[in-house]
């Protein structure tokens, strides 16, 4: 059963796509939600309204997930507004794609400050917030384990690079009844790899069911990690692929 009535839920990159499903997902199952949006305010306003319809607290902050200062009040602010912190869902995260000939330093570099050092840090800032019970929860991706598509080379390796995280996090906060999880989706319909886009056929015939999932596909599965059902499980890699990886 999937109950988190009186959890207080933070959500990373949560105003789109993945991250604002997941959001409301939690706050269905009665979480008070905080997300953080880097621009797109508007949006991540219309989200907080109706998760406030569903009877739930609900507060959007904005942050650059490349910014570790930005980082660290995004997390407090979400304390402050929500009165504590039990769940963490690390979502922000960015694409950029180029063969490993072509790739820019620069791409390189904000590749890995928002896909793997943003998730370090906001876990850090999390930590002590959290206590028996917590749930880390970081969003990764089916192609760590199968690369579709050379220029995704290194936009995948910080996502590999999630997999020891999260290991690493099962590790250390077991002691504290913390458990921490990676759900790896695999192609997913979103504003970024839309399931009408130019590849979309493609991608759909790598996986037995023939489909793309929706974000509420990768929701479900952030939902039961956040919940009691799931106490369990830590350090596990719970892959959404339609069968990609089989």
């Amino acid at each position: 059963m999937i109950d988190l009535h009186g959890r207080k839920a933070l959500v990373t990159g949560g105003s789109r796509g993945i991250g604002a499903a997941i959001a409301v997902a939690l706050a269905e199952q009665g979480a008070d939600v905080a997300l953080t949006f880097q621009s797109a305010g508007d949006r991540a306003q219309r989200l907080v309204e109706r998760i406030r319809a569903l009877g739930r607290t609900a507060v959007a902050i904005q942050a650059d997930s490349a910014d570790p200062a930005a980082i660290r009040r995004s997390v407090e602010e979400a304390v402050a507004a929500l009165g504590g912190l039990d769940i963490l869902v690390n979502n922000a995260g960015i694409a950029r794609y180029g063969s490993l000939a072509e790739i820019s330093a620069d791409d390189v570099d904000a590749l890995f400050a928002v896909n793997v050092r943003g998730p370090i840090l906001t876990t850090q800032a999390a930590i002590p917030h959290l206590g028996a019970g917590g749930r880390i929860i970081t969003i990764g991706s089916a192609g760590a384990d199968r690369i579709v598509g050379a220029s995704g080379t290194v936009y995948f390796m910080t996502k590999a690079a999630l997999q020891a995280f999260n290991r690493g996090l099962a590790h250390e906060l077991g002691p504290r009844d913390i458990t921490a999880n990676l759900v790896q989706p695999g192609s997913t319909d979103t504003d970024m790899n839309p399931a009408d886009g130019e590849s979309a056929d493609y991608q759909r015939s790598l996986a037995p069911l023939g489909r793309y999932a929706t974000a509420e596909d990768i929701a479900a599965a952030v939902a039961f990690l956040a919940s009691p059902a799931a106490r369990h499980m830590t350090g596990s890699i719970v892959t959404v692929d339609g069968g990609l990886l089989a």
